[in-house]
């Protein structure tokens, strides 16, 4: 019996709070294979849509479905790693080991596989640290670390690098890169275009809640099709004002 939950499929989904629709007819399809990297300005919907499509929001209307899965639930074969890791009051190892026992994983399982998770994320050292004196950038390798041990088939990762230096940037997409080679769908979003060209297979970008674009990094970097697609990779600001047709810095501004 397959177990397999790609493809991904989103059909019209909006996601609105208040009146206000964030998310706005997004319709894409998630298969197996490619790094997908979602790019975009502030505000422009990254992360509602991993979450919508992670399963901890539920569109306002349209429909996300994953393949059928022969009665498994898809939420046990993915995982996501958010731009603000939680941390539980325990040592890292035991961070690891609690997601586990929450998966069902064999104790006697459960040891050799926290030990190859430690080793993939470099923190091995700090295996008996309480996690949440670890510094930022440790914590997100233990949260990859953590989303890693679950084998999941899908792994979605919210500005994973965020606020860290060159050096910890470097090590958690060296992480990101093993993870995607043992297998795991990798659906990510990310401010930094210079990331976004190291790490991607194919590009989304997303603009006030709606996808432009859909394409190939490398078509997509030497040659967007979308105006405000290509006035990001220009690096222009892009900007508006409920009400005001504004959306890019005007040339006599830059």
């Amino acid at each position: 019996m397959s177990h397999d939950i790609l493809p991904l499929k989103l059909e019209n989904v909006c996601f609105a709070v208040g009146g206000m629709r964030l998310i706005k007819d997004l319709t894409c399809r998630f298969e197996a294979g490619p790094r997908t990297i979602i790019i975009g300005p502030n505000g422009a919907g990254k992360s509602l849509l991993l979450r919508l499509c992670h399963g901890l929001l539920t569109p306002s209307e349209g429909n996300i479905n994953w393949h059928g899965s022969n009665g498994i639930d898809p939420r046990q074969h993915q995982a996501m790693v958010f731009q603000r890791p939680v941390m539980l009051r325990r040592s890292v190892s035991a961070n690891i080991d609690y997601a586990l026992r929450l998966r069902n994983i064999p104790r006697t399982k459960r040891h050799e596989i926290i030990d190859q998770a430690l080793e993939l994320s470099g923190i091995n050292r700090h295996r008996d640290t309480p996690a949440r004196v670890l510094s930022f950038g440790e914590q997100q390798k233990l949260a990859l670390a953590r989303a890693w041990a679950l084998k999941p088939q899908v792994l979605f990762l919210d500005e994973p690098a965020a606020s860290l230096d060159p050096a910890a940037t470097h090590t958690v997409e060296e992480i990101i890169e093993t993870i995607h080679k043992a297998g795991t769908r990798i659906i990510m979003t990310t401010h930094d275009l210079g990331q976004a060209r190291r790490l991607a297979d194919d590009v989304m970008f997303i603009h006030r809640g709606r996808l432009l674009e859909h394409a190939p990094a490398d078509k997509f970097f030497t040659n967007p099709e979308n105006d405000l697609a290509q006035a990001f990779v220009r690096g222009e600001l892009l900007w508006w004002r409920r009400g005001k047709d504004n959306r890019r810095t005007p040339k006599h501004k830059r």
